[in-house]
């Protein structure tokens, strides 16, 4: 474990945590707190796809509504990120986390009390607000409170590593509620993390903002926020009934105006909400496009391989959760593994061989046929793609903040989260539609669904292996020196 002791002053860089004996205690303490939020925030990602079922037969929805249980907490997470990343830098990231945590919280059990469609999708457009709030408040806390290079690729390592098996284990979690008690508990199960969450971590962590506090851009608040929102609904539409319809076309090519107008604005603004020099870094820029395609790939890959489970292999929603949890084990065998690697070999080659080990998983998973069995079908390429997403995400992430400061922790952070969600919506709109059209090609409905996943996991593998050359080639990093391991 690496020495602690007080510090005389605190840099200008730095969460400002009281010095005193016990600071590395308060900071893993920290840690561990937001690491606990960031897994339940990843988790509501995909933590209703099991229960669909479930929700439509109790409230009432139609096919078109059932859809915006998901949509809404994309949309509002997605589109607000941005934003609410800039105003903790301006307003205190500390003050804005907690406050995203809360409203996290209430939206919550608002969904779980839910008596009618429309209550719940509110409720779930509430969820993604708080949510936009709190995950960059939260990794940007992280950044600061470990500004030291090994200590932040340790924290960060942890950090990633969670949120991925938050997004994984989303699925397990709701089939068991679902399939054991009722779909109302996938949300009442937040309120402790939240409470806990809203309670411990003034006691932990100082606030934290920038020095120079300018007033908000609010005319690139609002064509940037004003673009994620039209780009991820588009892409949403787009997943729901292909690309052809004006449903998909308006939104698309609004976001592209609004993108044009916002890089516009923001070239002549003194003070700009995103500085264009901030997205010029080398470093995050390969970071954000690798985070996309990797984004891309894992969202379509969870969202098809539960479909084949239960419609191909015919699995219920119980077993189909359960058959996930081996997917978990991997991710955190790749989050231990990242920060050595990183430490020990550097960002380009762990980033790589992470996501050519991820390909080679997912080429595995798109052999899956009908007749195979879980152990020997199924998990050999359940456990190498999840060993290479544990090896990717704390690594990416790393990257993605790499050289951010005080003034701009909060942007970076909620840059990285932005990536992630439009490139999963891009993934599971693009991917699952040409699984689909693959699909309508076949007449045996069996051998339809398997010849559609299959395609688009080769895909999927195809963008991994595209994002490891982006890295070779662009990446320029130098490795860590050697630390000890906490």
């Amino acid at each position: 474990m690496l020495n602690e002791s007080p510090v005389p002053s605190r840099p200008a860089d730095r969460v400002d945590v009281p010095p005193a004996s016990g600071l590395a205690a308060r900071r893993r303490s920290a840690l561990v707190v937001l690491c606990f939020v960031q897994f339940m925030l990843v988790l509501d990602d995909t933590v209703v796809s099991v229960a669909l079922p479930s929700l439509r037969d109790d409230l009432g929805f139609g096919s078109a509504g059932l859809a915006w249980v998901v949509n809404a907490y994309f949309l509002a997470f997605g589109g607000l990120l941005l934003l609410f990343g800039r105003a903790g830098d301006l307003l205190g990231r500390r003050r804005v986390f907690i406050a995203g945590v809360a409203l996290f919280g209430i939206a919550s059990l608002a969904c779980g009390l839910a008596q009618e469609p429309w209550q719940l999708v509110t409720g779930r457009f509430v969820q993604g607000a708080g949510a936009a709030m709190a995950a960059p408040a939260a990794l940007s806390l992280i950044t600061l409170m470990f500004p030291e290079a090994r200590e932040r690729a340790w924290a960060l390592g942890i950090w990633g590593g969670i949120a991925g098996l938050g997004g994984t284990l989303g699925l397990v979690i709701s089939g068991a509620l679902t399939g054991l008690a009722s779909w109302r508990w996938i949300f009442l199960i937040n309120l402790p993390v939240a409470v806990l969450a809203v309670v411990l971590l003034p006691r932990l962590v100082g606030e934290s903002r920038a020095d120079h506090r300018p007033r908000l851009d609010v005319p690139g608040a609002a064509l940037g926020t004003g673009a994620v929102l039209a780009l991820v609904y588009g892409l949403l539409q787009a997943g729901e009934s292909g690309w052809t319809g004006r449903a998909v076309a308006v939104p698309l090519l609004l976001a592209a105006v609004l993108a044009v107008s916002f890089v516009a604005v923001e070239s002549r603004t003194a003070e700009p909400l995103v500085p264009l020099a901030f997205l010029a870094s080398r470093t995050r820029a390969v970071a954000n496009g690798g985070t996309l395609l990797f984004s891309a790939a894992f969202y379509a890959m969870a969202f098809l391989l539960m479909i084949h489970l239960q419609t191909v292999l015919g699995y219920g929603p119980l077993k189909a959760g359960f058959a996930y949890l081996p997917y978990g084990a991997g991710i955190l065998a790749g989050m231990w593994l990242s920060s050595r690697a990183v430490i020990r070999f550097g960002m380009r080659p762990t980033l790589v061989v992470s996501f050519l080990i991820s390909a080679a998983g997912l080429l595995l998973l798109s052999g899956v046929a009908p007749s195979d069995g879980y152990a020997a079908g199924v998990l050999p390429g359940m456990l190498i793609t999840s060993l290479g997403c544990g090896l990717s995400l704390p690594a990416l992430t790393v990257a993605a903040v790499s050289g951010t400061d005080k003034e701009n922790a909060g942007l970076g952070s909620a840059v990285l989260n932005s990536v992630q969600q439009i490139g999963g919506a891009v993934g599971v709109a693009v991917l699952v539609s040409i699984a689909a059209r693959r699909s309508d090609d076949l007449a045996d409905p069996l051998r339809a669904a398997t010849e559609g996943f299959s395609y688009a996991l080769t895909i999927a593998a195809v963008l991994l292996a595209v994002g490891a050359v982006l890295i070779a080639v662009l990446l320029r990093t130098s490795p860590q020196p050697p630390a000890h391991h906490r």
